[in-house]
Order: structure tokens, then sequence, then C-alpha cells
């Protein structure tokens, strides 16, 4: 069934499409007028004089499109500037070594009166250039000047008052200078240079009154926050851009060294009064912060909102954490950050409360980070029993667990998780009144996304599961829609269904981590940790399997339940093997929980996914079998592919159906687990291998899986003999090889006349491996004559066979045992060359032959496709 989107959500993804079409119109349009231009003759040449409209375009040729722009000679002006910036740093070089080195040859009277001359010429100068339109010259002179206020701070302190106190002299000066350069800016307002220098000394004077005085740490806090709140009003009210960015900076740091302090002093309190003054500090920077934000643009608003949060959450915060002990403090803060969430009803301007819900995501995010080591422990602890199989049960969960976290440290993990988990649930439970309730801020401006009444969660335009054509890439999994009007509108804001199933998702992810964190630290037997763990996976199974069935809404949940299902088995399994009569438990029961959920999954991807974790436990459980028969390894072997042989007859019921394949696959590596068990007995190996192509052959009866398993398992008939015959230390392998390989070859003639378009491959690859390849293997370490000699003979005929009748398996084979035999011929002889020849003789023949092959490489390829061609013509 169709899914028609209401008309609201429609008439927004049809003003989207509108709008592309739009832009690319105008581009069309663009390049059409170039592309006009260039097809018409060159203008004549212009006359002296002439200033044709299309002047800067290139000679004879059209103006060039997309934004070019010619490039022209600079300017006098520019010249001038750096003519001036030169002048004005040599000036102020001249002045830094005449205050150092020259000043003290002079006189008190001289000293001032070169000062005050140079002092007062350089402030003036710059008015008197402005009226004559000199700015570039007065803005040089400016800033010379602003050294010499500098110098003379320094030279009065030098000789007029040495003896005052450095860190009060430079705070009254700064606090003067910024003053005296505050009015000289406003009045001569054309110079750039006064205000921002102004700025930039205002930042100091009660910093550095509060380090004079020795004060406090809270004291410097609080200068530091004043400094911040005069920057924020600079940058609120200021003149110009220059103004307003410097103090932005100057604030943005003021702000965060009073922050860093507050929360220094918050976090090392040693009581909830101790806590409360540097709390008040966070309080005043929360508050300065939002005023700031209630008058800012889109993105400063945001970030005052996010600053305003945090503070918030410090001050608020801090003052209950210094009373209690160090693994709850975390809980503390937390509920003051999800209390941060009634900003959507305190009617503080949209973006500002959106930066507080972004400080509230982050103080939620931080709990949970501080809560992810210890479930990692949970879930990775039992590897440890890997080295100990069946070693003996322990009493408890911790003891399996392997690890030494201070538990006692970390009680609030769960309580933390278990909070954040709820919340998502209630709000995955009640959806439309979260919507209903963030409406003010979820609906953005035209302007934020290109259509008129977008919403970020489901309102006008914020698209629906399945529009726009929409696919969904898990086949079944209803309700698949990842972003807003499948990627149509600007900004890509994810749909109402999408954001619900990701707090579904995150509901059961928290719930499961903290039941198991739970367990853990109540430190529950251990019978009762791996019964809890299991009863979980066969939840999580539930969860999963609903919502691949069918139910509406974003897949997010489901998939999560199905991560943390595969997940808590894999840690349920392992822990498990701890205790025999446990592990069989436990991996039947987990084979037969997604054996189910894969008979009633809806999806082909969820299905498949519980029908290979099926095999995979069921694979776990024939080891088991082999361990508990006290079966060596190898012996083990062949235990392994019954689940392999299961999978093979699970595949001929499924067909063609999607689970089949990742089935079978799955059954193949088990296949390969059996091998490598059985790799350290030569019979042993030869058996399962044998059992294996047993195997593969049963999976090419089917059409399907012919081209593939057919090859594959002749493949593993043939090795299996050469394994079995390695084994028995033949040394005449053709005794057992060329009576399997003359019937071979007979049914492949056979073959080859009742259907005449078969491989070559087919019909006798596998009867020449038979015999070709174990004897080459002889052959290669054989020190007599006669069977290089009998085998090169052979496979010379087969070679020229295939060529003569165009049999690619016949020549390949044939060429390849044949070349290798005459490399083992004449290998001692190549030794004896190589040893008489000079040292410098065979890099000089690998280089010339590489400069032939590089010098001739087209002519080459053209062979190496020519010979590629024609043996893909064979049959």
């Amino acid at each position: 069934m169709e899914h028609v989107p209401p008309p609201a959500e429609e008439l927004a993804l049809l003003d989207r499409e509108l709008a592309e079409l739009d832009a690319r119109r105008a581009q069309l349009l663009t390049r059409r007028t170039w592309l006009l231009a260039a097809l018409r003759p060159p203008a004549p040449a212009a006359a002296p004089g002439w200033n044709p409209s299309g002047w800067g375009a290139p000679p004879g040729g059209p103006a060039q499109p997309w934004g070019y722009v010619p490039k022209r000679p600079s300017a006098p002006r520019g010249a001038q500037n750096v003519l001036l910036t030169l002048g004005g740093l040599l000036l102020t070089v001249a002045a830094v070594a005449f205050t150092l080195v020259s000043w003290g040859s002079m006189g008190i009277g001289g000293r001032s009166a070169v000062l005050a001359a140079v002092t007062l010429g350089a402030l003036i100068a710059p008015a008197v250039l402005l009226r004559r339109g000199l700015a570039a010259t007065a803005e040089a002179l400016a800033a010379l000047a602003l050294v010499l206020t500098l110098l003379d701070v320094y030279a009065v302190h030098a000789v007029a008052a040495p003896d005052a106190d450095g860190l009060g002299f430079t705070a009254v000066a700064s606090a003067v200078l910024a003053a005296l350069w505050s009015a000289y800016g406003l009045a001569l307002g054309t110079l750039r240079l006064p205000l921002p220098a102004a700025v930039v000394l205002a930042q100091w004077p009660l910093l550095f009154w509060a380090w004079a005085a020795g004060a406090p740490a809270l004291v410097v806090g609080w200068a530091l926050l004043a400094t911040a709140v005069l920057d924020g009003s600079i940058a609120v009210w200021g003149k110009g851009a220059g103004v307003r960015v410097t103090a932005c900076v100057g604030g943005s740091a003021m702000g965060f060294s009073a922050l860093m302090v507050g929360l220094a002093l918050s976090t090392t309190a040693s009581g909830p009064l101790g806590a409360a003054a540097p709390g008040a500090l966070l309080l005043a920077a929360a508050a300065a912060a939002l005023a700031g934000a209630w008058r800012a643009s889109k993105g400063f608003a945001r970030t005052g909102g996010v600053v305003a949060g945090l503070a918030a959450v410090a001050a608020v915060g801090g003052v209950p954490a210094a009373a209690l002990p160090g693994g709850w403090r975390v809980l503390a803060y937390l509920l003051c950050g999800l209390a941060l969430t009634g900003v959507v009803r305190a009617g503080v301007p949209r973006d500002a409360a959106r930066g507080v819900l972004v400080a509230s995501g982050a103080v939620v995010a931080g709990s949970l980070v501080w809560a992810l080591p210890p479930l990692a422990a949970v879930l990775l602890g039992p590897v440890t029993l890997l080295s100990d199989v069946w070693a003996g049960s322990p009493e408890g969960f911790r003891s399996a667990l392997g690890t030494t976290l201070p538990w006692s440290e970390l009680a609030a993990a769960p309580v933390v998780l278990a909070l954040v988990a709820g919340l998502l649930g209630a709000a995955y439970r009640w959806w439309p009144s979260v919507v209903r309730i963030t409406a003010p801020l979820a609906a953005p401006r035209a302007a934020d996304t290109g259509t008129p009444g977008a919403g970020l969660l489901g309102g006008p335009g914020a698209g629906a599961p399945g529009a726009a054509g929409a696919a969904a890439p898990w086949s079944g999994w209803s309700g698949w829609t990842t972003w807003s009007g499948a990627g149509a509108g600007a900004g890509r804001r994810p749909s109402a269904a999408t954001l619900r199933g990701v707090a579904g998702a995150g509901a059961v992810a928290l719930g499961w981590g903290a039941v198991l964190l739970a367990g853990a630290l109540l430190d529950v037997p251990y019978a009762l940790a791996v019964a809890g763990e299991t009863a979980l996976v066969g939840g999580l199974l539930v969860l999963a399997v609903r919502g691949a069935g069918g139910g509406r809404g974003a897949p997010a949940m489901p998939v999560t339940a199905l991560v943390a299902a595969v997940a808590g088995a894999v840690s349920a399994g392992v822990l498990s093997l701890a205790s025999e009569g446990a592990s069989y438990a436990v991996f039947g029961a987990l084979a037969a929980l997604f054996a189910g959920a894969a008979v009633r999954a809806g999806a082909a991807l969820p299905r498949a996914v519980f029908a290979v974790a099926a095999v995979v436990w069921g694979t776990v459980l024939t080891g088991l079998a082999g361990r508990s028969l006290g079966l060596a390894p190898q012996e083990t072997a062949p235990l392994v592919l019954v689940a392999p042989a299961l999978t093979v007859l699970l595949g001929a019921r499924l067909r063609r159906n999607p689970v089949a394949l990742p089935v079978e696959l799955t059954g193949a590596l088990g296949a390969l687990v059996a091998v490598g068990l059985a790799v350290s007995d030569a019979p042993f190996l030869a058996l399962v291998l044998a059992l294996c192509g047993v195997l593969a052959a049963g999976a090419a009866v089917r059409p399907e899986r012919r081209p593939v398993a057919g090859y594959l398992a002749a493949a593993l008939f043939v090795l299996a003999t050469w394994v079995r015959l390695a084994a028995s230390e033949v040394s005449f392998p053709e005794a057992y090889t060329l009576p399997v390989t003359v019937p071979a070859l007979v049914v492949g003639v056979l073959r080859r006349r009742r259907d005449p378009e078969a491989s070559s491959w087919t019909a006798y690859g596998p009867g020449l491996a038979a015999t070709l390849l174990p004897s080459m293997a002889v052959a290669w370490t054989d020190t007599d004559w006669l069977r290089p000699l009998l085998l090169g003979a052979a496979a010379l005929v087969i070679t020229l066979l295939g060529a003569r009748y165009r049999l690619q398996a016949l020549l390949l084979l044939g060429g390849a045992v044949l070349a290798l035999d005459g490399l083992h011929e004449l290998a001692p002889y190549v030794v004896q060359v190589a040893g008489a020849l000079p040292r410098w003789l065979p890099p000089a023949l690998a280089g010339l032959l590489l400069l032939v092959v590089g010098a001739t490489y087209e002519q080459r390829l053209r062979d190496a496709r020519r010979l590629r061609e024609a043996l893909g013509r064979m049959r």
C-alpha cells in the first residue's frame, strides 16, 4: 500500500522541488549567456580613449563565466599603504630604541620635554591629516602614538615612581590609557585603531588590581567576570566591527577564565557552604551569558545559551555534589542538567533556548560517558574465562568478570543509566505531548530551511516515512525514514518518526546497560547473573522481532535491540564458560531464541542476522560436545561439521530465500573452523576435507549453487586425496591417482559429447588435477630423472591437445605443469650460471629488460589483450 503524505507535508515537498528547479534554471541561463557570447565574432579593436562596457574581458573573446575576475595592477593606494606601514614600523622601532638606550643620557627635564612633545605631536597629527583626507597616514601615526603612550607609562614608572608596585601601577595605567584612547577614538571617529586598542587595554585593570591586592581566587574570578560583562556590553553597543570583534574575543577569554576559576573552586569545595560562593560566581556568569544571548544573533545566541546552561548546572549542582560521596556527585549534576529542559516553557528566545537544551544534552552525555567504563567491564570482563574454560562456577558475578574496578565508587552508574533510560522511554511513549511542548522551539523560520513552515519534530514540512519515494534499505522493515523529505530540502532535518525512534533506541540500550550494571554492583550469584543475561537477550529479541515485523515508525529502536541482543548473547555465552552445565544451557537457549526470532521476523535483513547467530551458537554447542567427550581438537573437528551439514540441508529447504545464502556462508565458516582444528593431524585433516567436499557436493546439487559449490567440492576432494597420500608417505602417488584420473576423463569426454558447450574445466579439470598436481609436488623433490621426464612428456601432450582442440583447462594445466617441471630441471644449471656471472650483470640485465618492456609497453599490452581474448574463446 503506497503511503500518501498529508497535504501540508506534500506542499512542503513540492516547494522544495520547485526551489531546486529555479536554482538549476538560473544556472543554465547563465551558462547559455556565456555560450552565446562565445559564438559571436570578436569585436573590432577599440579606439584610444574609448571605454567599452566589456572592459576587462580577455582580448578577442567574451568575459569568462563562473565568477572569473581578471587580475588588475596594484592600485597606487595599495602601494601607499605599504609605504606608510613600513614608515610607522620604523618610527616605532626608533622610539623604542630611544627610550631604552638614549633615555639615561638626558636629564629629567629633557626627558619630560621630549616625551611630551613627541607624544603630543603624534596625537595631534592624525586630526590634521584627517582634515586633508590622508586617512592612511593618520592611521600610521595613530599606531605610533599608541606605542608612545605605552612608552610614556614605562618611563613614568621608571623615573617618577620607581618604588610603586608594578602590578598596581599597571592596573591604574591600563585604566587611564583605556579611557584616554576611548575618548581619542570617539573624538576622531574615522580612525579604526584607537577604539579596539582601548578595548584591549580595558581587559587588564580589574585583573591586575586583584592580583596586586593579593585577592583570593574567588575575587579574581569576579574580576574576570566583570571584565567579560564589560566586553559583552561593548560587543552589543560598540561602534564598528573592529571594536565588536575585539570585545567578543576578549569577553570570551575572560569569561572562560572566570568559569574555570568558579568550576575549580566548586569541585574542590569541602562542603555545601564552601561551594555556595563559587556557585554564585557561576550563576552570575550564567546570567550574563543568557543576557548576552537574549540580544545576540542566531549563532552567538546559541553559544550563549550553551554557556549559560553549563554554568548553571555547575553552579546549582556543585552545592549538593559537595555533600555527596565521590561516586554520587555525577547524579547531582545530571539532575540539574535534566532540569534545564524546563527552558522550553521559560519564555527564553528560541535560539538561546536551543543552546540551553544543547547544554542539557551535553551534561547528560557526559554522565553517560562516565558510566560507560563499568558497563564495558561487565560486557568484556568474561573474556578472561576463555583461558580456563570450565574451571568451575565462581561465587559471584564480579568474580567472573576478572576486573579490579572500584565498584563502591561506581554505585551511581546504574542509577544514571536507568534515569536517562526512563526519561527517554517516557518521551517515546508520550511523543505527541513532547512535540506539542517543544513546538515553539522546533518550528524554524522559513530562512532556516528554505521552506515555509518546515518543522523539526513533525510539524508542516517535517516529512513523513516513505515520502518522496524514499526506499527502505532493510526490505520489510516498515517505517524506514532517516531524513525528512528524503533529502529534498535544505538542512535535511530528521523527521518526527526518526527522532522518536532514536528516543526509543536510547531507552532500550540504556535500560539494558542499567540492569547489567546493577547485577555487577550487587554482586548477584553466578547462576543468577548467567540466567539474567540470557533472559535480557530474550527480551531484546522480542523488541527486535516486533520492530522487524511491520511496526510503524523509524527502525532505530529494533536495530538497537538487535545489536544489543547480539552483544548480550556474546557476553552471556562467554560468561557461561566457567561452568559446563551453564555453557550447554546458555548456548542451547541462545540457539533456540535466535532461531525462533529468525522464524518470527518479518524483514529479510534482521531475519538473516538472527539465523546466522543461531548457526554460530549451534556450532559452539558441537565444539562443547567434543570437549565433554574428552576428544582432542582434531577428533572434535568431524563433530563440528554437524552444524555446516545442517546449514546445507536448511539451504536446500529455503532455496532462493534471501536468508539461505548468509546461513550457508556461516556454515562454511564453521567448516573452516573444523579444518583449523584438524590441521595438526594429517589423517584427520584428510577426513575433514573429504567430509567438507561431500557437503559442498550436496550444495552443488542445487542449480543456483552449482557454479561455486561444484568447483569447491572437486578441489576439496583432490586436496583430501593429496593430504591422505602425504600422510601415508606414498612415494608413487600415480598408483592412486591414475585410477581416479582415467574414469574421470572418460566421464568428461561423455559429458562433452552430450553438451559441447560444457566448460573444459568441468569436464577435464578435476581428473587432470588429480594426477598432475600430486605428481608435480613429488617430482619437485625427486632427484631421479625418470618421473620428471615422464611428467614433462605428459604435460607437453596435454598442452598440445589443449591448443589443438582449444580447451582452456588442458592448455593452462598442462602448460603450468610443463613450465614448473622445466624450471625444476634447469634450476641447478641456472644456479651455476648465476654464480659464474659478475655481480653487476643481473641488475644490468633486469634494468635492460625493464627499459625494453617500457619502450614497447603499448605493444606488450596489446599482446596481453589478444592472449586474454584467445583464452576467453576457449571452452
